[in-house]
């Protein structure tokens, strides 16, 4: 469990001609995609994308398409709910004449594409995750491409020769690092479904990086599963990501390089101390700690407790002054009483961290832990989850005000939705997707295009969220 998830959104990476207006181009249907789940999910997505474009589908937003590819994720309850309403929500527009098939793909095709493939027969076309590369075929129905077949464990590692097509125009994209997890975290059954660790080669990652910088990318946000273990696997032992990173700076000009998630027992210091003497890789640690208390930790097979988790996030700060960090905790697990959730409590308000996420224990099907039940009843965890919250706010508020009257470095991500009359960005200390946001209510006389690097005076703060002018 290490990423958040991020909401449905319809890709459109271009408007698609059609030749006749029919939603069609030289014979070959327009397609549409829902993707859900995380960062990585999306960089699937728009693999499947390129594939697509390339065999000359027009690529058109999903309200107009007469293909729809649902990319799914199947990480925890809320998300395979989302998932299955956004499958049956495309079905139905298929019995109405509104789209000609239906095709689905992703974690939950991985893992439950079976019971998926029976109870849904309306769908056309199941994809997994090795078969991103069929997404043409599974478009057009093609008779060698069976609607669906049993999922192996997957080995697919992409390289800088798949075709990617960048769904989001917002000044950043994500480079996949590595696929699968070898951590044996007792709640996640992410393995089962992206299978163990394999990192790309760092040549691989320099060529895709230099081509989505020709594309205007300005920040590259590096993702994984576990991110701070890429190279083990090619032997690189613990040093692998300074490498990789030290090797995306000398051969990429980028502003901004991120990385998301660090696993606790895997951040080696040599990142954090090329983080604290290089500009250009962004003073930034997601690191999902899941909990503290020591007995909680032990049945999820994390290990740690409170005074080690602390002394580790101060190792950080001494290390990098103006590191930002985030975290992700899940309330409710087996074992997690009143006296393990005070723990928690406690620490979050001595950690003082710079984002907080939290999530409800839900039990995986075919995980380590799922033998022990949901002994918390929903009521109880979601009030953990509200209290922790709440320790977080005062927190969060008190952060946001210290950068009242501030100039920071700030990327453009384009309009908002909220108004016409602001324009959102990021300050460094703001993730894509899932921290707060920076609303730009004077952009100084300037056009202001999404990837553009600017200056940004903050004059008001809210919870999460500040507001800024551009500054010269």
């Amino acid at each position: 469990m290490s990423g958040p998830l991020l909401p449905v959104f319809a890709a459109s990476a271009g408007e698609g001609r059609t030749a006749n207006g029919a939603g069609r181009s030289g014979g070959l249907p327009s397609v549409g995609v829902v993707s859900l789940g995380c960062a990585k999910n999306l960089v699937d997505t728009e693999i499947m994308l390129g594939h697509l474009a390339r065999a000359g589908h027009p690529i058109v937003p999903d309200g107009r398409a007469r293909v729809v590819l649902v990319n799914t994720c199947g990480f925890i309850d809320r998300a395979k709910e989302e998932s299955v309403e956004a499958i049956l929500e495309q079905v139905e527009r298929k019995k109405r004449g509104e789209i000609d098939r239906v095709v689905v793909a992703g974690c939950m095709v991985q893992k439950y594409g079976r019971e998926l493939a029976d109870e849904i027969p309306e769908v056309d076309q199941f994809v997994g995750l090795d078969e991103l590369h069929l997404a043409p075929a599974a478009a057009v129905g093609s008779p060698a491409f069976p609607r669906f077949t049993d999922k192996p464990l997957a080995t697919r590692l992409y390289d800088e020769a798949a075709p990617r097509l960048l769904s989001r125009r917002r000044g950043y994209a994500y480079l996949k690092v590595g696929e699968g997890c070898d951590n044996p975290c007792t709640f996640c059954t992410i393995p089962q479904m992206r299978g163990f660790q394999r990192s790309r080669t760092i040549e691989s990652l320099v060529a895709e990086a230099r081509a989505l910088e020709a594309q205007g990318v300005s920040e590259l946000v590096l993702i994984s599963q576990d991110t701070t273990r890429y190279g083990e696997d090619l032997g690189m032992k613990r040093g692998g990501l300074a490498r990789l990173i030290e090797a995306l700076l000398a051969g990429t000009s980028f502003p901004w390089i991120r990385f998301l998630y660090a696993y606790p027992k895997t951040l080696d210091a040599s990142v954090l101390a090329l983080m604290a003497r290089e500009p250009r890789f962004v003073s930034y640690v997601d690191i999902p700690l899941q909990h503290v208390s020591r007995s909680v930790l032990a049945g999820m097979r994390r290990g740690g407790d409170p005074a080690s988790c602390l002394a580790m996030i101060q190792r950080m700060r001494d290390t990098v002054p103006d590191l930002a960090i985030r975290t992700t905790f899940i309330l409710g697990f087996p074992g997690e009483g009143d006296a393990e959730f005070a723990e928690l409590c406690e620490f979050v308000r001595r950690a003082e961290f710079d984002n907080l996420g939290a999530f409800t224990y839900s039990p995986e099907p075919g995980s380590k832990v799922e033998p022990l039940g949901d002994p918390v009843a929903d009521a109880e965890k979601e009030r953990r989850r509200g209290f922790l919250l709440s320790l977080q706010r005062p927190i969060a508020r008190r952060k946001a005000r210290a950068l009242k009257g501030r100039t920071l470095e700030a990327i453009v991500e384009g309009a908002s939705e909220e108004s016409d009359q602001l324009i959102e960005g990021r300050l460094r200390c703001q993730a894509p997707e899932i921290d707060g946001r920076l609303f730009i209510n004077d952009t100084g006389g300037r056009e202001l295009e999404p990837g553009a690097i600017v200056r940004v005076r903050i004059s008001e703060t809210h919870e999460y969220d500040v507001v800024g002018g551009v500054v010269a």
